[in-house]
């Protein structure tokens, strides 16, 4: 009799897990769930648009008031965390968080939904996010029948702002540093990026990291990654790497986690900002007692609380 049992060919735990049939099977991540016109907690609307055939985003737009109805609000462009291979901005984790950080900082979020790993292996994601931000650029120019309505009634094209949550920071980081070198729709430039609990890895240890060298997410999600964990999309402090001069915004929020692997290279990042002669403003925000994506997993917490102030103060 013939067994049901698949094969499997390589795994990523406790991310996922790919059988020699080509199916992946994800172990872990949040329900999708659909947009709200008005979030009954938040009074937030949000609505999910087609960017391209293979980008999409959720938008999220704060409850409107009379003293905020005809004022224009800073737009965030956000990518959400998942090692490159798991979640999605239309999962239930990062839309309760959205709704929360549109509501409170009063921003206009693009939250983008790019395409993962291993189905669509690295530099996709990083494509696929700078073709978004593109998009988004493009509604500060006329013409073009292809736009958003909201962006354009409600987006402040003087005031946009970048981030996300450790490999969507790193994507942050990345477009930062793309957009420091190639122009945006319209001349629009980047007022911030937010880097919250960054991916970045090496193959030499920083500061107090007792350990570095291979990176298995790493290796899973960019197979032909040019020097490997060397890559400066990986490490920006690699030999050869470009200079974090180039990066092509006027502040940034860097965010680590006192528990957080991370932590380490958040750190040295913001130290080589500082040093590398750069002409932007950068802070540097510890969440005391928090590890990897606790503000997410938990956002009404008050270490989440205190990082959207922090952020609603970075976006003004």
């Amino acid at each position: 009799m013939a067994s049901n049992t698949k094969e499997v060919a390589t795994e990523l735990l406790p991310l996922l897990r790919v059988y020699t049939d080509g199916t992946i099977e994800r172990l872990i991540g949040s329900p999708l769930v659909p947009p709200s016109l008005s979030d009954p907690a938040t009074g937030v609307s949000s609505k999910d648009i087609s960017i391209s055939l293979d980008v999409s985003a959720r938008v999220y737009l704060p409850k409107l008031t009379p003293d905020t109805n005809q004022q224009k609000l800073p737009i965030f462009v956000y990518f959400h965390g998942g090692g490159f291979c798991v979640e999605s901005a239309f999962s239930t984790l990062h839309h309760r968080y959205i709704n929360l950080l549109a509501s409170r900082a009063k921003v206009l979020v693009v939250s983008v939904e790019f395409r993962l790993a291993p189905e669509y292996l690295l530099p996709t994601a990083y494509e696929d996010s700078w073709a978004a931000l593109q998009w988004i650029s493009s509604h500060s120019t006329e013409g073009n029948n292809d736009k958003d309505p909201w962006l354009i009634d409600y987006g402040d094209f003087d005031k946009v702002y970048i981030g996300g949550d450790t490999t969507g920071a790193n994507i942050a980081h990345n477009l930062a540093m793309r957009g420091g070198n190639e122009p945006l729709h319209g001349g629009v430039k980047l007022r911030g990026a937010f880097l919250c609990q960054p991916f970045f890895w090496g193959s030499k240890p920083i500061r107090s990291e007792s350990s570095s060298g291979r990176c298995r997410l790493w290796e899973f999600a960019y197979p032909s990654a040019p020097d490997g964990v060397d890559n400066p999309m990986i490490n920006p402090f690699a030999t050869g790497a470009p200079s974090l001069a180039g990066l092509g915004c006027s502040k940034l929020l860097v965010c680590v986690g006192e528990n957080d692997v991370a932590k380490e290279r958040g750190i040295h990042y913001c130290d080589v900002v500082r040093e590398c002669g750069w002409g932007g403003e950068v802070e540097l925000y510890e969440m005391q007692g928090t590890s990897h994506g606790s503000h997410i997993l938990d956002p009404h917490s008050e270490i989440a609380k205190s990082l959207m102030s922090r952020l609603a103060n970075f976006f003004r």
